[in-house]
């Protein structure tokens, strides 16, 4: 099996050559840390003196954000270890290294025995942490064979990518017998994985880690806004956070609709892919609408315009400035970003009715009436109402953070599973050089 999937997905590499190399032609994407993706190990690694080590892999950006505080936790419980941490994109690999030291931060290798064993020799991980849904087959196999324990923690099966799960069934159930843990988000995440072949003894429920995230510190460009909107009297600022392809134009829309009764609004327009940021300022341009580059601000004033936030790792951090926030992803199908770094402010939330992946989060902030979900012809009426009534506005906001403190604690539930997995003086005997797969 793993011989042909191997096959499989060298051929499918080959195939889709030039749409990565066109993606790296237009947007530099995917060629940062080639290398370290096809098994060179980065000098920064092997500078660190040997001892024992968890690896802990992290997609993208929202899964770094997400383990930041089991991280900590790893850390201080079990001190004597190091603990490692893989990203699959840019984005995710930068601030991962901000986060926790780029000497401890590297790129997730291929899928390919001769890309993984290097990373396997080098750090022989006693304890190996998957965020969410990451069921890589030659990984799991041979981490499993090196003899480190493998957990899949915060694991979610997404609506999207459900039907697929279940048409790969047959597949999965090896592949899913390597990992000896899964700690998933909700009830219905887990009978997913049992349904797909999980062993249901190795499967349990701590919630959402991402529940569990601190509202970031004040950043030098939240008191620059703060001060700026005050002296211009800009006013009500609405963030928009993490917009894809076809949902900017809607925005610009009802913004102008805000603007028609409150000339000197603000939108705080994040998108959230970088590739998009010059895309995005083209249509600004043609839209006639006032608009600044966060990249080029040098702190003139801000009102009756856009502030187009073309730069990395900021946009948690501004929800705090929103008199509305809207979360991108969800007026378009998408499937929809996570909302709780708006409700770690206080701050009233608006989504799009394409919310899938994020069914179950979405699903208990409207049961709380902590979240307003419309379509894209009810969004300029929805920022409109939310901005003229401010005590309905406060509420919402309110039911929000509320909403998010009474799920916290997967963090802590993980951390005990985890624990468990960790025990001293484990028999289980490496066996990662053997044939390749």
């Amino acid at each position: 099996m793993y011989l042909i999937y191997s096959a499989l997905l060298a051929a499918g590499l080959l195939v889709s050559l030039p749409y990565w190399l066109l993606q790296r032609l237009r947007h530099g994407k995917y060629s940062a840390g080639l290398g370290e993706r096809l098994g060179r190990i980065p000098q920064r690694l092997t500078d660190q003196p040997a001892q024992p080590t968890i690896w802990v892999h992290a997609v993208s950006v929202g899964e770094v954000l997400a383990i930041g505080g089991l991280v900590g936790e790893l850390k201080k419980q079990f001190s004597q270890h190091r603990v490692v941490i893989s990203t699959t994109t840019d984005t995710g690999q930068r601030l991962a290294r901000t986060r926790f030291g780029a000497e401890n931060v590297f790129y997730f290798p291929l899928d390919f025995a001769f890309a993984i064993r290097p990373y396997l020799r080098l750090l022989h991980p006693e304890l190996i942490v998957i965020a969410e849904t990451e069921f890589w087959p030659n990984f799991l196999r041979l981490a499993h064979a090196s003899g480190a324990r493998i957990a899949v923690v915060n694991a979610r099966i997404s609506d999207r990518s459900w039907p697929g799960y279940r048409r790969s069934r047959l597949l999965l159930t090896g592949v899913l017998q390597q990992v000896d843990l899964f700690l998933t988000q909700t009830g219905e995440d887990a009978r997913r994985l049992k349904e797909i072949g999980a062993p249901a003894e190795r499967v349990q429920t701590t919630g959402n880690l991402k529940f569990d995230v601190p509202a970031p510190a004040e950043s030098p460009i939240v008191a620059s806004l703060r001060a700026t909107f005050q002296q211009a009297n800009a006013s009500p600022v609405i963030v928009c956070g993490s917009t894809v392809e076809g949902e900017d134009p809607l925005l610009l829309q009802a913004f102008e609709n805000v603007l028609a009764s409150h000339p000197r609004a603000v939108m705080i327009l994040a998108p959230r892919h970088p590739e998009r940021f010059n895309e995005v300022a083209e249509l600004l341009e043609h839209s006639g609408i006032r608009f600044w580059r966060r990249s080029l601000w040098s702190g003139d004033p801000i009102f009756g315009g856009v502030l187009l936030i073309d730069t990395i790792g900021e946009l948690a951090a501004l929800y705090v400035l929103a008199d509305v926030a809207f979360v991108g992803g969800s007026l378009v199908p998408r499937g929809g970003h996570n909302i709780i770094e708006p409700a770690l402010h206080g701050v009233p939330i608006v989504v799009g009715n394409h919310t899938e992946n994020f069914r179950d989060i979405i699903g208990l902030f409207q049961s709380r009436d902590a979240v307003r979900v419309v379509g894209p012809s009810e969004l300029p009426l929805a920022f409109l109402k939310l901005i003229s009534n401010q005590a309905e506005r406060v509420a919402l906001g309110r039911r929000a953070a509320e909403t998010l403190r009474a799920q916290m604690g997967a963090t802590l539930r993980t951390m005990q599973a985890l624990e468990n997995l960790l025990v001293p003086g484990s028999d289980r005997v490496g066996a990662i050089f053997g044939p390749s797969g």
